[in-house]
């Protein structure tokens, strides 16, 4: 099958979240199972300023924006260690900027043009490169339009008349709306913008416009997939969703063991597997109370937050349950990450009165985001909603007791610790369902017994957690099928065309 990727952004070469994980890997999975494989995304300054080899092509395009025509060009590199081909859309006046998507907290005013451009871009390379593409698999609001222009613009074009298209959906919470003028910018016939289509009370919703469009629809986990066809997760599209059920599925994100597998990790104090865990985490966990200033204690347990400081993540249920544990219980927190400046003063507070309890590294570090896994004993995931959550997965595979709630792809990944799953040997965790700080400390509390009362218990849950299989290889099968599926609808949606005419 020929594939073509087009995302906003793509580890390495840029990256904001767990979207450029995905298109960074998955590629490289599918080629791996014998597919043609090509990724396309914008040329952002940080992609120019990689160390990976790129070059220009030579391959200029005018596309029309609005009453304007504006020119770009493409060019060339390959994801890392693969023959995957990545085609970068230059336009520095768009692209050329500080971050992707926003600037001091605030989205860049002209978002909607610029993913405009790259849409309109990625279909003409399409041509210009002379690609035979069976799927084009879009992702987010950002490549949304995609779908709409082969269905309205390309559908009976030569070169583009069986190209069908899969839309997953990272973050439904994130849709791309701008004001209705804005449709001016898009090319399509005003007819399009209504409430069946791309209109979302009065505002130009490009999510909605790839959820109406698009052949095959896709989210990251499959409890994420029914989460968003009733309120509050449908955040306003749960009928859009439930109209088009038949063609949405839920696929798990996959882990690259090639970066996160402990015994092969250069990051850590020591390596190590599900062998030799004991010996491997105790020397991490060490590593880890040294590097962030706590006491080496090895009987305390770690508990390790990475991520997003901020109420998606469960941090209102977190911040209430720590002012309490630092008084009552021998436990340590770890916490990397950036987000909400409230949650910033609480750490700041907390770690100042209580250091040998609570250290945090306010910022985002590969590095260290690799030791946390290692070095922690459990990691907290209590999140309001979590489409698919790739941190409980690295946990599992270092050994690190995940504590979750049951949402999305978290309780899709992580077994609770029930007499039942225990007895059966599938356990991996601790799950609540209540989105409350009760329910949480309930959690966190049984966990936190079990470390010291119940090492057999612990021990179980450790190794089963890492004998798991993650990989990107089960999740790059079911994407066959999903692609598979658009095909036959968009073959479906030709035949009912020709037999209106």
């Amino acid at each position: 099958m020929n594939i073509v990727f087009a995302s906003s952004e793509v580890a390495p070469f840029a990256k904001t979240g767990g979207l450029a994980d995905v298109c960074g890997a998955l590629p490289i999975e599918l080629a791996r199972l014998g597919h043609n494989v090509a990724v396309m995304m914008p040329a952002y300054r940080q992609v120019k300023q990689s160390t990976l080899a790129i070059e220009p092509l030579g391959v200029k395009f005018d596309i029309p924006i609005g009453n304007k025509i504006v020119r770009g060009r493409l060019l060339r590199g390959a994801l890392p260690d693969s023959d995957v081909p990545i085609f970068f859309v230059e336009q520095d006046e768009y692209f050329d900027r500080p971050e992707l998507y926003r600037l001091k907290g605030e989205d860049y005013k002209d978002n909607c043009e610029r993913f405009t451009f790259f849409c309109r871009a990625a279909l003409e390379s399409i041509r210009l490169l002379n690609l035979s593409v069976d799927v084009i698999h879009c992702h987010d609001w950002q490549t949304s339009l995609i779908p709409a222009y082969l269905h309205i613009e390309y559908l009976h074009c030569h070169g583009y008349e069986h190209v069908s298209s899969l839309l997953t959906i990272h973050n439904l919470a994130y849709q791309g709306l701008f004001w209705h003028w804005d449709m001016l910018l898009t090319g399509l016939d005003w007819k399009y913008f209504n409430w069946n289509q791309m209109e979302f009370y009065g505002k130009l919703n490009l999510l909605k416009t790839g959820l109406v469009f698009a052949d095959g629809l896709t989210t990251v986990s499959q409890r994420y997939a029914q989460e968003i066809q009733s309120d509050p997760l449908g955040c306003g599209l749960e009928g859009v969703l439930q109209q088009r059920r038949d063609a949405l599925s839920g696929i798990v994100n996959g882990v690259d063991y090639g970066v996160w597998n402990p015994a092969t990790d250069v990051h850590l104090a020591a390596r190590y597997d599900v062998s030799s865990w004991r010996a491997g985490k105790a020397a991490c966990k060490a590593a880890l109370q040294q590097e962030l200033g706590l006491p080496v204690l090895p009987q305390t347990p770690v508990v390790a937050l990475v991520g997003r400081l901020a109420d998606q993540k469960g941090w209102d249920l977190v911040a209430e349950v720590m002012r309490r544990w630092v008084n009552e219980m021998d436990v340590q927190w770890a916490i990397l990450g950036t987000g909400e400046p409230i949650y910033h003063d609480i750490l700041g507070e907390l770690s100042q009165h209580h250091p040998d309890k609570i250290a945090s590294r306010l910022e985002f570090s590969d590095l260290l985001a690799h030791q946390f896994e290692a070095g922690a004993d459990m990691f907290l995931m209590p999140s309001r909603y979590e489409p698919c959550g790739l941190n409980q997965l690295y946990s599992l595979k270092y050994g690190t007791v995940p504590v979750v709630r049951a949402t999305g792809g978290l309780v899709d990944t992580v077994v609770a610790a029930t007499p039942a799953n225990l007895s059966d040997k599938t356990a991996t965790g601790f799950v609540f369902e209540d989105y409350s700080a009760v329910a949480l400390d309930r959690a966190l509390r049984e966990a936190a017994l079990t470390y010291w009362q119940k090492p057999a218990v612990w021990q179980q849950l450790v190794e089963t957690g890492m004998r798991q299989d993650w990989s990107w290889a089960a999740s790059a099968r079911q994407y066959e099928q999903a692609y598979s599926a658009a095909k036959q609808r968009r073959q479906e949606l030709r035949e009912r065309l020709k037999n209106q005419r």
